[in-house]
């Protein structure tokens, strides 16, 4: 028998003739706009006690929302041995040093082997805390350090910080093209309307801000440092493709990877092959959720971006070399 829960809320100022769309994605910040929309022409919307299928009605007047979800049954998260490379743990905190193609938490296609599995396994008091201790995520093919918390008082405590932006995170990454300065992106993002997969820069989105600087300049590359004032998903990978810098490897914003001219073969093998985008999470900054004293972490480059780069300097000094 189906199972159902409802989302409630009522609107006590007139929201001035805004459409129901922009009044719900207002109400229910935690679902994209295209589900909300998907709910509308569902019938699963009732307004003041009416189904409401049109997503552009406006609404004039002081409201009440009640909207029908029917409950999905979860697959059951199962404990899994996964290695996982433990920079520091206490008995409120773990941080770990993520390898690429390892999923953070199931989802469609990846109930298994994931880091929250991992987790289980390794400590199963876990299963208790909320998103067993999961405070933030990277992507599967993102490298480098996350905190996780052991506790529901440390997890409330660190969520909360990184809600007012008090966890510094920050990456190196590989941007395609040579940029001449750092600086800072700031465009909201939201899911993109027809490519479930992709995250797009759009102005209904939420707010997301990346701070970069460069690091290193080679012929066609740059090496930058950024550090996340908000963390959406792929926000950097979407920032970087937005300001027509996309990241090396990138499989969904960075395009169709074409050989550097005037380069050695060698040289374009290994930037064509590179099959993951070339971001790692290097810097972890925070307070002690307990303890409150400050921590910081800092995780060297995995072994596929330490090749690239040496890779990038040698076709720099090659080049250069040739045009004295």
């Amino acid at each position: 028998m189906a199972q159902y829960q409802y989302l409630t809320a009522t609107v006590n100022t007139s929201p001035l003739g805004r459409s129901l769309m922009q009044v719900l994605s207002d109400l229910f910040p935690d679902y994209s706009r295209s589900q909300i929309k998907t709910w509308i022409l569902n019938g699963l919307v009732r307004v003041n006690g009416q189904v409401t299928a049109v997503p552009k009605e406006k609404i004039l007047g002081s409201i009440s929302v009640e909207i029908q979800l029917r409950i999905e049954e979860s697959p059951r998260l199962e404990a899994q041995s996964i290695p996982l490379d433990i920079v520091y743990e206490d008995n409120d905190i773990l941080v770990i040093n993520k390898p690429r193609d390892l999923v953070v938490h199931p989802g469609a296609g990846n109930f298994n082997g994931t880091v929250l599995n991992a987790l289980l396994h390794y400590f199963p008091p876990i299963v208790d805390v909320p998103r067993a201790g999961i405070v933030h995520r990277l992507d599967k093919d993102t490298t480098g350090l996350m905190v996780v918390a052991k506790t529901v008082l440390a997890y409330t405590r660190l969520v909360q910080a990184l809600q007012v932006r008090e966890i510094t995170r920050e990456y190196e990454a590989v941007a395609i093209g040579t940029m001449t300065a750092g600086g800072t992106i700031k465009q909201p993002t939201a899911r993109h309307a027809i490519k479930r997969k992709h995250i797009t820069v759009h102005p209904m989105g939420k707010l997301a801000v990346t701070h970069y600087r460069v690091m290193e300049r080679f012929r066609a590359h740059t090496r930058l440092r950024l550090r996340l004032e908000t963390g959406r998903t792929h926000q950097i990978r979407v920032h970087m493709a937005h300001i027509k810098h996309p990241l090396v490897g990138d499989p969904l914003y960075g395009g169709r990877t074409r050989p550097s001219k005037r380069a050695s073969d060698e040289f374009n093998e290994l930037l064509c092959n590179f099959n993951r985008q070339a971001l790692h999470a290097t810097l972890l900054r925070l307070c002690h959720p307990i303890t409150l004293i400050k921590m910081e972490w800092h995780a060297p480059l995995p072994q596929d971006m330490v090749t690239l780069i040496a890779a990038l300097q040698v076709d720099a000094k090659l080049f250069k070399d040739s045009a004295n």
